[in-house]
């Protein structure tokens, strides 16, 4: 099961909507608005900003890591992150 982080759960209440651990195993995390799930979002087995970010501050990656590959991630998803309310764009601005 994912662990959900808090800088997760502040982007998410940011976004007015609620992050549950997902029900697919290939994802990690479902999305709801309203009460009802939206999207689920990130794959299992990649990493995302918050679990870079916190592996650069054990030292375990250099600094500026994290900002590295969330860069990369907004480069590769530039076209489905920008469709309001679909999964790419819960994915980004929960995730990334």
């Amino acid at each position: 099961m994912y662990k959900i982080l808090p800088y997760h759960r502040t982007q998410a209440r940011r976004l007015g909507v609620v992050i549950r651990p997902s029900r697919n195993q290939n994802k990690k995390l479902d999305v709801y608005k309203n009460g009802r799930k939206v999207a689920s979002i990130g794959a299992k087995g990649y990493g995302d900003y918050a679990v870079f970010l916190g592996k650069e501050r054990k030292g375990l990656f250099p600094k500026g890591y994290a900002a590295s590959k969330r860069k990369a991630y907004k480069s590769r998803h530039q076209k489905d992150r920008v469709v309001l309310g679909s999964a790419g764009y819960y994915a980004d601005q929960i995730l990334w």
